[in-house]
């Protein structure tokens, strides 16, 4: 891992009302996607909530672990921005 870049654990909620990604009071991540996990369509959605959270391009957030499953290890190269919410 570069020291420009970031790792979350995000816990992904599929078939939720709305798209959002959270940070809850324990630190956990948990982002509600309304893309069921099918062709990869969770999996894109989720990339473009997190590219979209932190400011910075899809091409930036990869999954590195968990594609398949609902607790996934997310990379986001830098640039980024880390709001206030974040940290």
């Amino acid at each position: 891992m570069s020291q420009n870049s970031l790792i979350i654990e995000v816990k992904v909620k599929p078939n939720a009302g709305a798209s959002q990604l959270r940070q809850n009071e324990s630190g956990q991540w948990i982002a509600q996607i309304k893309s069921l996990p099918v062709d990869g369509k969770a999996n894109a959605e989720l990339i473009g909530l997190v590219a979209k959270h932190f400011a910075c391009r899809k091409a930036a957030v990869s999954i590195k672990t968990g594609s398949a499953g609902r607790l996934k290890l997310i990379k986001i190269e830098a640039p980024y921005e880390v709001s206030a919410q974040c940290v």
